[in-house]
C-alpha cells in the first residue's frame, strides 16, 4: 500500500519515519562524539563531512514528509481527547524541532560562507554567512535543540509502545507495516 488511509500509514511514510529515526540518533551520536575529537585525530575532518552529509539527506526527508503529510490522509488517531491533542502537538513539535536542528547546523557549517559539501555529489551553497557570531550563537541553537528534539522522540517512542503493549491498539504496528 502507498498511500496512506484511515487505518495506516503507507510504504512511503514508514519508510522516510525510520530513515527520519536512525538518521536523528546517528547524528546526535556522531554530534556528541565529534566535540571530543582533537585536532590531529583522522575524524576531526571525517565527521564532521559525514554529519552534515547526512542531515542534508534528512532535511530533504523531512520535507518530503511535510509535503506527503499535507497531501495524504492522516490514518485515524486512537486514545482520548487529550491524548490526541497530546500527539498532534507531540507531532507538530518534532517537525519544529527537526527543521530547527537542521537550519540551524545549516547555519553552523556555511558561517564562514564555504558550501556544504553532500557526500562529495553535489553542494548546498552558503545563502547567508558572515553574521557576527553566527557560528557559535547557532552552534548553541543546534546543540540544544537536537537534546530537545531526541528528548521528544524518546517520549514518542515511549507513547509508542504504551499503545501497543498496555493499551493493544495498532499504533505501532501501523508503523511497522502499512494496514488495509
Amino acid at each position: 500500500m502507498w498511500r496512506n488511509s484511515r487505518r495506516g500509514w503507507g510504504w512511503p511514510v514508514i519508510v522516510m519515519h525510520w530513515l527520519s529515526a536512525l538518521a536523528v540518533i546517528g547524528l546526535f551520536a556522531l554530534g556528541w562524539w565529534m566535540t571530543s575529537l582533537g585536532y590531529y585525530d583522522r575524524w576531526y575532518q571525517l565527521g564532521p563531512w559525514w554529519h552534515r552529509s547526512v542531515g542534508v539527506v534528512l532535511f530533504v526527508i523531512t520535507l518530503l514528509r511535510l509535503v506527503w503529510r499535507a497531501m495524504q490522509p492522516t490514518p485515524q488517531a486512537h486514545g482520548s481527547r487529550i491524548e490526541q491533542r497530546a500527539a498532534r502537538i507531540g507531532h507538530a513539535l518534532l517537525y519544529a524541532l527537526l527543521l530547527l536542528v537542521m537550519i540551524s547546523g545549516y547555519l553552523i557549517s556555511t558561517a564562514d560562507g564555504r558550501a556544504i559539501s553532500v557526500f562529495g555529489l553535489f553542494d548546498v551553497p552558503a545563502l547567508l554567512s558572515g553574521i557576527k557570531d553566527q557560528a557559535t550563537l547557532a552552534g548553541d541553537v543546534h546543540w540544544y535543540a537536537a537534546w530537545a528534539l531526541v528528548i521528544l522522540s524518546l517520549g514518542h517512542a515511549a507513547a509508542a509502545f504504551k499503545h501497543h503493549l498496555m493499551e493493544g491498539q495498532d499504533t505501532l504496528r501501523r508503523m511497522l507495516w502499512p494496514l488495509r
